[in-house]
């Protein structure tokens, strides 16, 4: 797609596209990095924002390094223990 900046008569591309991705169980990491670099370089845009977002209300998507504590720390069951200042 290709939209006018009306305000300033240049021409700035933008690109829509839809990834579906399948974990083999309830909770998966998926590094999508290279499939959103290949769609930017696609989209021809030089500058400006790139925006994924979780379509599905049990999805989300998060930006971090790609260290292999970290996905180990989320694969984890969370327990947590609050403890009521006061008590």
């Amino acid at each position: 797609m290709i939209l006018i900046d009306g305000l300033l008569g240049k021409i700035m591309n933008s690109l829509t596209e839809y990834l579906t991705f399948n974990v083999q169980s309830r909770r998966g990491f998926v590094n999508i990095t290279p499939d959103i670099r290949k769609l930017v370089t696609k989209s021809k845009v030089q500058e400006g924002l790139c925006l994924v977002n979780a379509m599905h209300i049990t999805a989300s998507v998060f930006i971090n390094d790609n260290e292999g504590g970290l996905l180990h720390d989320g694969k984890r069951p969370k327990r947590v223990l609050v403890k009521i200042i006061g008590e």
